[in-house]
């Protein structure tokens, strides 16, 4: 029997999977890691943290697993997040992640100075602070004395690569995020390293995700006992690589994740992006291309809510939500804790509960937590159908997709049948079946496992009622958008700011 591994560095932890030939999770194991929020809007990781907790883990699983039946490895990770490494090898600054927020007005400048069309035209997606470009201009700008030292840039999960092979590598889905990558042609794009006045010499080689682009060496089997010359694929972002773990690429089967953040995964068999940019358009890791919708805070809202605001008791709080009506009697919550990523591309969006009164209780808020993150996800889902892309029923995974009274909710919201899949594994489950692919062939990629639970069908009626809400949500963001951005002033000029530039 031969065995494959797969790492996935996501922002909580990293997991590592042990999958056999047949893709059937033997072994798994997560190492937690700090995040540090140095200043407000500000997100950041250590590398070394995320190669300390490889390390570790591979050493627990090795307890118990011999290492030399591994034939393969793939990595995952977290996507967007600048990694800037000096001629050494060595991380410069801590990781700025997907989540932080401080390059807002490098974003703006994209925008509005290169310009959208220029930036679709390239890239097949508009500026967002969450993308690697505008932290690159931060970067530039804020600490020259730092990016003067730069000699390569990479995403998280390049790191652990790096760190593997000995070689910068990186895959084409994760590549599409970093706002400097040709998503038609599958390849960077020289003009926007042009205005990034960035050197190709700086970025990885780029890859198919299940391309070997590499071998585990010498310096890596001396501290993870990984047995060396092993290949290593490209690996994938991580949303990419969850899609391969619940065998996500034919179009038709769209991916929800109800992790920290949500996303919505569309697969396209062939390159059509959104003229407007709402959704981003990436690589998927099967050759193909997606359009993705991401809530920054889905999973994150309902944390802030049951364990910032209240007293931590999720199954009490989700309890009473399942009592109140459908509607949460008339209360919204627009979920931008962290701003927002599609279709408003606004970092200065701030959560916001409407339509309080004295009748309202906390079973209502919770529930118009868990309907405002659906309603977020559900615009995505719109848009996708605008643009003829089919999507006939949906696959959910995430902590989120553990809630029955969720996963229906969201049936109910997009008039689909929502399947819940279980899948421990994940990302790194994704990664693991990548290589797998890459070590045993395509047959075996195809015949992984599945891990369907439960099918939750659709109620007529009440997708009939939520879609006159929908209606009245999307009102609310549009009339608030220009009091948040006011908002954001205000506080900026009187020096308690949300954003950090």
């Amino acid at each position: 029997m031969s065995y494959t591994l797969g790492i996935d560095i996501g922002t909580s932890g990293a997991k590592m999977v042990i999958v056999d030939k047949f893709g059937k999770i033997v072994a798994e194991t997560i190492r937690a890691y700090p995040i540090y929020h140095t200043h407000p809007g500000w997100s950041e990781q250590d590398p070394e943290d995320w190669w300390t907790a490889v390390k570790d883990g591979l050493q627990e699983l090795f307890q118990t697993f011999d290492p030399s039946q591994l034939k393969g490895v793939g990595v995952s990770g977290q996507m967007h997040g600048l990694v800037a490494l000096d001629e050494n090898g060595t991380p410069l600054l801590p990781a700025i992640l997907w989540n932080d927020q401080r390059s807002h007005e490098e974003t703006d400048y994209l925008n509005n100075v290169v310009g959208k069309e220029t930036l679709i035209q390239l890239t097949g997606n508009i500026a967002s602070p969450g993308f690697t470009a505008p932290k690159i201009l931060w970067l530039k700008k804020h600490r020259p004395d730092i990016f003067a030292k730069v000699k390569t840039i990479c995403l998280p999960k390049d790191y652990i690569n790096y760190k593997l092979v000995g070689e910068l590598v990186t895959d084409v889905s994760d590549a599409s995020g970093t706002l400097y990558f040709d998503v038609r042609n599958r390849k960077w794009s020289e003009p926007m390293l042009k205005i990034l006045e960035l050197h190709p010499d700086m970025l990885p080689k780029v890859y198919e995700s299940y391309e070997t682009a590499g071998k585990v060496n010498e310096a890596a089997e001396r501290v993870t006992a990984l047995p060396v010359g092993i290949p290593v694929v490209a690996g994938a972002g991580d949303n990419a690589a969850g899609a391969v773990g619940i065998q996500i690429a034919e179009e038709g089967t769209v991916m929800v994740s109800l992790g920290t953040s949500g996303v919505v995964f569309a697969p396209q068999s062939t390159y059509l992006p959104d003229e407007f940019a709402r959704l981003h358009s990436f690589c998927d890791a099967n050759g193909q291309w997606h359009v993705m919708g991401v809530t920054l805070s889905a999973g994150a809202s309902l944390k802030w809510w049951v364990e910032e605001i209240q007293d931590g008791r999720y199954d009490l709080l989700l309890a009473e939500a399942e009592q109140i009506p459908n509607g949460s009697k008339g209360l919204y919550f627009l979920p931008y804790l962290s701003g927002e990523r599609t279709p408003h591309n606004d970092p200065y969006a701030r959560g916001t509960f409407l339509g309080l009164s004295h009748q309202h209780t906390r079973g209502d808020m919770t529930r118009a937590v868990l309907e405002g993150v659906s309603f977020s996800l559900y615009e995505s889902i719109v848009i996708a159908q605008q643009l003829q892309i089919p999507v006939n029923n949906i696959r959910a995974i995430g902590g989120g997709a553990q809630s029955p009274l969720w996963l229906q909710m969201i049936a109910d919201i997009f008039g689909l049948p929502v399947e819940h899949w279980v899948s421990s594994g994940g990302p790194a489950l994704g990664v693991a079946l990548l290589a797998l692919r890459a070590t045993e062939g395509l047959a075996a990629f195809k015949h992984a496992p599945v891990g369907m639970n439960h099918i939750f069908e659709p109620d007529e009626t009440r997708h009939k009622a939520y879609q006159k809400r929908f209606q009245q949500y999307t009102l609310l963001y549009r009339s608030l958008k220009d009091a948040f951005s006011q908002m954001y002033n205000l506080e900026k000029e009187l020096g308690c700011s949300h954003h950090q530039s």
